[in-house]
C-alpha cells in the first residue's frame, strides 16, 4: 500500500524506455534479487533544489550516475526486465540530456523486447521519439516555436498510429498526470522529500539519484512542451470514441435474495475501515463494550468490530485511521483526490476544476503539505474501499476489522528494530484474533518491500552508510517476511487474499512480503483492467495466481459516499468477495480448495499463459457441479 504520487509516475510514463546491453551475458555475474545488486551514494554540496537549478552542478552529478549505472550494466546479467527498466529509464533521461540521440532511440526500440505489458510497451517512448525527430529536423530547442509546432505534429503522428481501444486508457491517465505537472510542483517535492535527506546525510542513494534525473530531465524536455503534449493527448482522445469493453459485470454473481447461506466473516486487514458505512454488516464481538476498557481480558480495548495498531505497533482502539495532524484538513483533500482519480480517468468534475485551480496556484512551499494531505486522505479511504469491494453481492458476509498503520508524510517517520519487532508481533497476535473468532478469509492490500523499508531508512538517516543501511532493511524485511509467513502458516484453515501490488515489478525479485512467500493457504491477486489487460501498475511473480479487477473500481470511503480508485488493493478484495460467496454457499470448503476453484475457473488469455482473469460465475457453476 504506498503513498500516492503525481511526479514519478507522469515522469516515468513519459520518458520510459530501456536499452540494450552490449556486453556478453556470459561474461557477467548472476542477479538474483535487488538486495544483490551494489549500492552507490552521491555526495551532494548544498541542495537538491540548487543542483537541479545548476547546469555545471547538475551535468557533474549526471556524469557520475551515469559511471555507475554502465559499469552495473557491465558487470551483472540483470535477469528481472523492471530492474533493467528503472536502470535504463535513468541512462535515456541521461541520453536526451547529452544530446545523445542514437542511444536514446536504440532504448526507445529495445524497451519493446522487455515489456509484456501491450498499452505499456505500445506507448513507451513517444515523447522521446517525438523530441528527438523534432530536434533533428528544426536544429532547435523548445524556447522556437518551430520547435513547439514540429513536436506536436510528431506527437500526433505517433498517436495516431496505436490502436485506441488498446491504449485509451494509458494515454488518459498520462493526461491528465502531465495537466498537474509544474515547475512549482517539482520545486515543492524537491524541497518536502529530497532537500532534507541531503542536509541530514551530505549524499543521495541510486533510488533517488534516478528520481533526481527523471525531475531534472523533465523540467528541461518535457515540461517546456507540456501545452503541445496535454493538446496532443486530448485530440487523440478525441477522435478514438470507441467503448472499451467492460468484461467484468457479465461474470458477476450476486447472492443478494438467497435465503439458503450460511453467515460468513472476513477480514480486512489494512488502513482502517469506516465500521458507520457498514452497520448491519460487521462482526460484533458480544463480550466487549465500547467503554476505554478490556472487558474481555483478551488484550484489546474497545474490540467491538475489530483491532487496530499505530504506526510503531502498538494496539491501539480506533479501527479508523485517526486525523491527527491532518484535522481540518480531510474534507479538502478527499476532494482533492477524487478530482484526481476524476481527472485521470477523463471525467471533467467540479472536483477537477477545483484540483486544477489549487495546483495552478500552487507555490513550492504548499506542495509538500498538499502532498501528505493527498497521502492521508488515500490511507484514510484505503480500507473502506476494500471492504465495500469484499462486502458486494453477499448479503451472507460480515467484516472483521484489523487496522494496520503507514505514514502518510512527506518524510515518513523512523522504521526501527524495536518497531519492527512490535509489528512482528502484531502479526501473530492479529492471525490468533481471526482464528479465536472464526474468520474464514482475510485481505491483505498491502505489504512491506526491501526498497520501501530502505528509503524510510535513508529519509531518517538512519542504518550508516549504502551498505550498511542495506543490510539493515534486509534484516528488518526478514523479521517481517518471517513473522508474517509464521502467522499464516499457523492458520491452514483460513485463506489470506493478498494484492500483488502497483510497482510494475517482480515481487520475488525486489522480496516484496507477501508476494515473495509461499503458502498453500495465500493467494495473490494482480490487477486487470476493465477489458481484462493487465494494467500498467501491476506487479507480477510465479507467486500471483489470478488477475482481477483493479481498474477504476467503484466502492465505498469514509462517510458513505462512493468513489472509484485503482489498484492491485481493488483486485485482491475482488478474489476474497468470490471466495466468501462460495463458503456462503458451501461453509465446508477448505482455503486449498477455494483456491483451486477459483483457478480453475478463472479464464485463460490466448497468448499470456501466467494470466488467468478471475471469472465468478464459472467459479460457482464448478461449485455446483460438486
Amino acid at each position: 500500500m504506498k503513498r500516492i504520487v503525481l511526479l514519478r509516475g507522469a515522469i516515468v510514463a513519459l520518458l520510459s524506455c530501456s536499452a540494450v546491453v552490449a556486453a556478453s551475458a556470459a561474461s557477467k555475474t548472476p542477479i538474483a534479487s535487488l538486495d544483490d545488486l551494489p549500492r552507490h551514494a552521491y555526495k551532494i554540496e548544498g541542495t537538491v533544489s540548487a543542483l537541479l537549478a545548476d547546469d555545471v552542478a547538475f551535468g557533474d552529478f549526471c556524469a557520475r550516475v551515469r559511471a555507475d549505472v554502465e559499469s552495473d550494466l557491465a558487470t551483472y546479467e540483470i535477469g528481472d526486465k523492471s530492474a533493467m527498466q528503472r536502470l535504463l529509464n535513468t541512462l535515456l533521461s541521461l541520453d536526451m540530456l547529452d544530446g545523445r540521440d542514437d542511444d536514446a532511440l536504440s532504448r526507445v526500440e529495445a524497451v519493446r523486447a522487455l515489456e509484456d505489458k501491450e498499452a505499456t510497451r505500445l506507448t513507451m517512448g513517444l515523447v522521446a521519439r517525438s523530441w528527438i525527430a523534432t530536434k533533428r529536423a528544426t536544429q532547435t530547442d523548445a524556447a522556437h516555436p518551430a520547435f513547439r509546432t514540429t513536436f506536436r505534429l510528431a506527437m500526433d503522428r505517433e498517436l495516431a498510429a496505436l490502436p485506441a481501444e488498446l491504449v485509451r486508457d494509458h494515454i488518459q491517465s498520462q493526461k491528465g498526470r502531465l495537466e498537474l505537472m509544474s515547475p512549482a510542483l517539482i520545486l515543492g517535492s524537491v524541497q518536502s522529500h529530497l532537500d532534507p535527506v541531503v542536509a541530514a546525510a551530505g549524499e543521495v542513494s541510486s533510488d533517488l539519484a534516478g528520481q533526481i534525473i527523471g525531475m531534472g530531465a523533465a523540467m528541461r524536455t518535457v515540461l517546456p512542451l507540456k501545452d503541445e503534449l496535454v493538446a496532443a493527448y486530448a485530440a487523440f482522445l478525441a477522435a478514438g470514441v470507441e467503448t472499451v469493453e467492460d468484461i467484468w459485470a457479465a461474470r458477476d454473481v450476486s447472492l443478494e435474495g438467497r435465503s439458503d447461506l450460511t453467515a460468513v466473516t472476513i477480514a480486512i486487514w489494512d488502513s482502517g475501515v469506516d465500521v458507520d458505512v457498514f452497520a448491519g454488516r460487521l462482526f460484533t464481538n458480544a463480550a466487549e463494550t465500547p467503554d476505554g476498557r478490556d472487558d474481555d481480558g483478551n488484550g484489546f480495548v474497545d474490540d467491538v468490530h475489530g483491532i487496530a495498531w499505530d504506526y510503531e505497533g502498538l494496539a491501539s482502539p480506533e479501527l479508523l485511521h485517526p486525523l491527527g495532524d491532518q484535522t481540518g484538513r480531510l474534507e479538502t483533500a478527499m476532494q482533492s483526490m477524487k478530482g484526481y482519480t476524476d481527472l485521470t480517468s477523463g471525467i471533467e468534475s467540479p472536483e477537477v476544476a477545483a484540483l486544477r485551480e489549487r495546483m495552478g496556484g500552487m507555490s513550492p512551499e504548499e506542495v509538500g503539505p498538499f502532498m501528505e494531505s493527498l497521502s492521508f486522505a488515500g490511507l484514510h479511504a484505503h480500507g473502506t474501499h476494500v471492504a465495500g469491494i469484499a462486502l458486494a453481492g453477499n448479503p451472507a458476509a460480515q467484516v472483521l476489522v484489523a487496522r494496520i498503520a503507514f505514514d502518510y508524510h512527506a518524510l515518513p517517520r523512523p522504521l526501527t528494530r524495536e518497531s519492527v519487532l512490535r509489528h512482528a508481533e502484531s502479526y501473530a497476535r492479529a492471525v490468533e484474533y481471526f482464528k479465536a473468532h472464526g474468520v474464514r478469509g482475510v485481505n491483505m492490500s498491502w505489504g512491506w518491500s526491501l526498497k520501501e523499508i530502505e528509503s524510510i531508512l535513508e529519509a531518517n538517516n538512519l542504518g550508516g552508510d549504502a551498505q550498511q543501511r542495506a543490510a539493515l532493511a534486509a534484516e528488518l524485511l526478514g523479521i517481517l517476511r518471517d513473522a508474517m509467513r509464521q502467522a499464516m502458516a499457523s492458520a491452514p484453515e483460513i485463506l489470506f487474499v493478498a494484492a500483488a501490488g502497483n510497482e510494475d515489478n517482480d515481487v520475488d525479485f525486489d522480496q516484496s512480503i507477501p508476494g515473495c512467500i509461499d503458502l498453500p493457504n495465500l493467494l495473490m491477486v494482480g490487477a486487470v483492467n476493465q477489458a481484462g489487460r493487465r494494467t500498467g501498475f501491476t506487479s507480477s511473480g510465479r507467486n500471483v495466481q489470478v488477475y482481477a479487477n483493479g481498474f477504476e473500481v467503484e466502492s465505498f470511503v469514509p462517510g458513505g459516499q462512493r468513489m472509484k480508485l485503482s489498484g492491485t488493493s481493488m483486485a485482491s478484495p475482488n478474489a476474497l468477495n468470490l471466495a466468501a460467496k462460495l463458503w456462503a454457499l458451501r461453509p465446508d470448503l477448505t482455503p486449498e480448495q477455494v483456491i483451486d476453484l477459483i483457478k480453475r475457473g478463472a479464464d485463460a488469455v490466448e497468448g499470456q499463459t501466467q494470466l488467468r482473469l478471475l471469472n465468478p460465475q464459472a467459479t460457482v457453476e464448478l461449485l455446483a457441479q460438486g
